[in-house]
């Protein structure tokens, strides 16, 4: 099993990007497609028609998020926490995904940059 550790600087407060992550309408404008989220501890969510899936663990508004994650095909769920930190005018995010397949961490790194993360970074900046 592998850990994956990203950061990103998104040009907005911790809570427009803690909305990004829990805010069905928000995430799928970064994600370009619907989506099944929610900010509560314990609510099930998905992506992309379900291609992941998990379950929110732990759920501390505009500063953390930790959930179960599982990518279709995978026999167990990963886990993913999200770290917000203010700088400035900005929010730095801190992911730490661990427990991820050997065979899917490449893919998954990238991942997180082309249709995750990255397009989310990108929504703020417009």
């Amino acid at each position: 099993m592998k850990t994956i550790k990203q950061t990103y600087e998104m040009q907005a407060s911790p809570e427009e990007v803690y909305q990004a992550f829990i805010d069905p309408g928000i995430a799928g404008q970064w994600s370009g497609a619907s989506a099944k989220v929610s900010g509560e501890a314990g609510a099930a969510w998905e992506l992309w028609d379900a291609s992941i899936i998990g379950k929110n663990v732990e759920m501390l508004p505009n500063e953390k998020i930790v959930q179960d994650w599982k990518e279709a095909g995978w026999d167990n769920h990963s886990r993913v926490t999200f770290t917000l930190t203010p700088k400035g005018n900005t929010t730095v995010v801190e992911l730490l995904h661990e427990n991820v397949p050997d065979n899917s961490a490449k893919s998954i790194t990238e991942g997180w940059k082309v249709y995750y993360l990255g397009p989310m970074q990108a929504l703020f900046e417009q």
